[in-house]
């Protein structure tokens, strides 16, 4: 018989909320169903209740990234923690590097190649713009002549966008993302 039985939802709850927190890091649903003792599928229901628990309201929010999950500060709040924090303001994203962006976020995995080839242009320095703001990753390389490498999005691109999965890319209103 499993030791979670023995907990009841109120601290199966609190214990994905302090290891959330605790973490400070996206975390495979999974892996918090096994530190707690619970199957996925129950951790599943329990991070849903959290996050229409904090449904906005509160400081801190719990999102979901594919099958991942995270606690972080509401963006609501951004304003005052920056104040306190003097945390650099996360500038929006030039033309060049969104249509980049968008190209990896709907082709990935994908080669420099193949992004310049729908661009028309050098994709090098955005691309390697995309990595340092950590948007983008290279995840393999392409089996083909040159052995290319492949990119695609991380979960830094997902919670910048504000999706839990790639599916949301096609209702995304991209309009203010873009600096003028």
């Amino acid at each position: 018989m499993s030791e979670a039985v023995l907990y009841d939802g109120a601290y199966i709850k609190g214990a994905l909320e302090a290891m959330l927190f605790a973490s400070g890091e996206a975390v495979e649903v999974s892996a918090l169903a096994r530190a707690i003792g619970i199957t996925v599928n129950d951790a599943d229901a329990y991070i849903k209740d959290l996050i229409e628990d904090y449904g906005g309201k509160r400081g801190a929010e719990i999102i979901r990234l594919g099958s991942k999950c995270q606690m972080r500060t509401n963006p609501a709040f951004y304003g005052p923690v920056n104040a306190l924090m003097r945390i650099p303001e996360k500038k929006t994203l030039t033309q060049v590097l969104l249509e980049t962006l968008a190209i990896i976020a709907y082709k990935q995995p994908v080669t420099k190649a193949a992004i310049e080839e729908i661009r028309g242009l050098s994709a090098d320095h955005a691309v390697n713009r995309l990595v340092e703001l950590d948007l983008v990753r290279e995840c393999g390389r392409l089996d083909a002549p040159g052995r290319p490498i492949l990119f695609e999005t991380t979960d830094e691109f997902m919670k910048r966008f504000g999706i839990a999965s790639l599916d949301e890319l096609k209702n995304m209103d991209i309009s203010s993302l873009t600096e003028e």
